[in-house]
């Protein structure tokens, strides 16, 4: 931040007063007024991020059984408790991110070291020990393409089960797609996103609903919510050719 002083309010994505500040790195004068905004409830900011695709695609998580993939410290899954949820199976490739307050929730199954990308409905019922197809399944993955885990998405999931997806552009156009961890290409980062949807769509899901993150991402990139189900009778019902004018508008083609 140059010129003048300052108002600098640290962790918070979307501010009517000041300037909202993520990252660490961020330089600020001297003279800036730093403001540190107050923390919810939420055991990661991440949950805001499924709260605002829960709300913009009209799904409810109650009485469902629910699959949290790359729950790390549990803000997803929290919030699909939160609003009534059943059971929440919460996956990560990880081990010891999931926060306490979330491992004590009886209704929440954590279940560490697991890779979705080779999930399976037999593997994920012996590990979870819920033999039912999770009926929402949510995903927040970092380090992977989620064009390499939507066919297993597919194998697991219960036949009218809805799927909310955050995409992350900078796991999606390759190394030489990003500088600095930052997709800067509003092209590369629109088309990115085009190839998860037909990806998903090639997998046998549709597209019913993307918007933006309320919330940036890591190096301050741009990140999508998108809403998917199984392609039903109308083929047409979906298909991502009606979403891709919306993809380049929020993505900044």
């Amino acid at each position: 931040l140059v010129g003048g002083t300052a108002h600098v309010v640290v962790g918070c994505g979307d501010l009517d007063d000041g300037v909202g500040v993520v990252k660490t790195s961020t330089k600020v004068n001297d003279d800036a007024v730093i403001e540190v905004a107050a923390a919810d409830h939420y055991v990661s900011r991440a949950a805001h991020k499924l709260i605002a695709g829960l709300d913009a695609f009209g799904i409810d998580p109650s009485g469902r059984v629910a699959l949290d993939m790359g729950a790390s410290t549990g803000g997803f899954t929290q919030v699909l408790r939160e609003r009534g949820a059943r059971s929440v199976i919460a996956v990560d490739v990880g081990h010891g991110q999931l926060s306490p307050t979330i491992v004590s929730d009886a209704h929440v199954v954590s279940v560490e070291g697991f890779n979705v990308r080779h999930m399976t409905r037999g593997g994920l019922a012996e590990v979870s020990g819920i033999v039912a197809p999770p009926h929402l399944i949510v995903g927040d993955l970092s380090f992977i393409s989620l064009t390499h885990v939507l066919a297993a998405v597919v194998d697991v999931m219960a036949a009218d089960a809805d799927v909310i997806l955050l995409i992350k552009p900078q796991f999606e156009v390759g190394r030489t797609g990003v500088r600095e961890g930052l997709v800067t290409d509003a092209g590369k980062r629109a088309d990115a996103v085009a190839n998860v949807l037909w990806a998903a769509w090639d997998a046998g899901l549709a597209t019913h609903g993307f918007i933006a993150s309320p919330i940036i991402g890591t190096h301050g990139n741009a990140e999508f919510v998108a809403h998917f189900r199984a392609v039903g009778d109308d083929r047409d019902a979906g298909n991502p050719t009606q979403w891709l004018s919306t993809v380049n508008r929020l993505a900044g083609a």
